[in-house]
């Protein structure tokens, strides 16, 4: 019987992997979502939609489906869906593999500020700016309803349901982004402040280097850790290599947060 790999994904990186295992002879490959997203891009192999019910729900999935690895491809911030992963795959006796692209670095110039939650980044920025340009995705956006002192700029690939911040201005867009478009948008609505997750990956980290070039500090939200005895692979080929399957990965990806 063909291997079932069950990816969870939501990322590009997932994206990719679902694309590589379904290209390779004999694979059966499935990718979960979790709904968030109205219009996902298309996934090779089969997709599921919505919640397993928990790592208890999920464990009985991967009994009854019959799935031989899982591929915890979602993003770094996922830390719920990661942790019932870890469970389910620890009940079950499937191999589970975390894929996570390699975090952020600080360079040369760069004003960072780590913090360790949202909450955390919500109580630095009234100290460190005025208007702010976040883009910690749609859903982590009720921590900073109370600042009502900061305009926020707030960009999110879908409309962000409320609690919002008080004076926010809401830009609809997907990345990948350019230095060149960063810097401008920063000029453009006269941010003294950037905040963002360290989600990793080359297609958001423009806002980056546009802030280091304003000279504009940057509040980092740092990200949770993996539950205990838990390793991550920084790549598609890396996920390849560890489930033993040939391909033809190239490990790179594009970011679709903010």
């Amino acid at each position: 019987m063909s291997p079932h790999v069950l990816i969870l994904g939501g990322t590009a990186e997932a994206r990719l992997l679902a694309a590589e295992l379904a290209a390779g002879p004999g694979v059966r490959v499935t990718t979960s979502l979790a709904g968030r997203v109205s219009r996902p891009a298309p996934l090779a192999g089969d997709v599921r939609t919505g919640g397993f019910g928990g790592a208890e729900g999920l464990a009985g999935w991967l009994v009854e489906r019959r799935v031989d690895a899982v591929v915890d491809a979602t993003h770094p911030f996922a830390a719920g869906i990661t942790a019932h992963a870890a469970r389910a795959a620890a009940a079950t006796g499937v191999p589970l593999v975390v894929l996570r692209r390699p975090g952020w670095q600080p360079g040369d110039g760069d004003r960072w500020h780590p913090v360790p939650s949202l909450a955390a980044a919500a109580d630095a920025l009234p100290g460190l700016g005025r208007r702010a340009f976040l883009t910690t995705g749609r859903l982590g956006l009720a921590a900073f309803a109370h600042l009502a002192g900061v305009h926020c700029v707030v960009r999110s690939v879908e409309p962000p349901a409320p609690p919002l911040p008080p004076h926010a201005e809401v830009l609809l867009a997907r990345g990948p982004f350019t230095v060149a478009d960063e810097t401008a948008l920063l000029r453009r609505h006269r941010i003294d402040v950037l905040v963002t997750k360290d989600s990793g990956g080359a297609a958001t980290a423009a806002k980056l280097t546009a802030a280091r070039t304003l000279g504009l500090p940057v509040i980092v939200v740092r990200r949770p850790p993996l539950p205990a005895g838990v390793a991550a692979v920084p790549d598609v080929a890396a996920v390849v290599a560890r489930l033993g399957l040939t391909g033809r990965a190239d490990g790179g990806a594009a970011d679709t947060c903010p």
